[in-house]
């Protein structure tokens, strides 16, 4: 049915003399590995932040320990992917050396240095010291995000 003073065309939105085109599909970001980094990352210090947070409020509790989450391990990605050596482009180039193994363990646990005579050993400095870190990490991956979608755009040609 046609409206009253307009043609045909202007109200399906066609061009009189050209077809009508179909809008151009979106693109699912969340393929790209990148993007799957991110928002686990993000995931993850959401879920840190509840953590910290709880932590926080239970800082009269007694005999409450507090708790943090395992950290995410970047080098469980890279095991998963296919190993990479170099390319020798000529034979007198030397082969490399295999990674030095760290001397720091990181899996080591702190023992609470305070503890309230209740038992409670939660120390609010700290927990607040991991919250800002968490909101900064938080910040830094929205940031890292919106900076990767904007240089696709402009990489297609959509400006930013």
């Amino acid at each position: 049915m046609q409206r009253p003073g307009k043609p045909a065309s202007a109200v399906w939105g066609i061009s009189p003399g050209r077809r009508k085109t179909k809008a151009p599909s979106s693109m699912d970001l969340f393929q790209l590995k990148l993007f799957q980094r991110i928002s686990e990352r993000m995931n993850w210090l959401g879920v840190r932040q509840e953590v910290l947070a709880q932590n926080i409020a239970n800082a009269d509790t007694p005999s409450y320990a507090p708790r943090d989450l395992k950290a995410l391990d970047f080098t469980e990605h890279l095991k998963k992917l296919a190993p990479v050596a170099p390319a020798r482009t000529d034979p007198q180039h030397l082969a490399g050396t295999a990674a030095a193994v760290s001397p720091i363990d990181d899996t080591k646990q702190r023992n609470p240095y305070e503890s309230a005579p209740v038992g409670n050993s939660v120390v609010l400095e700290e927990q607040m010291t991991k919250l800002a870190d968490a909101q900064s990490s938080y910040q830094l991956m929205t940031n890292l995000y919106r900076k990767h979608v904007d240089l696709l755009k402009a990489a297609l040609g959509r400006g930013v």
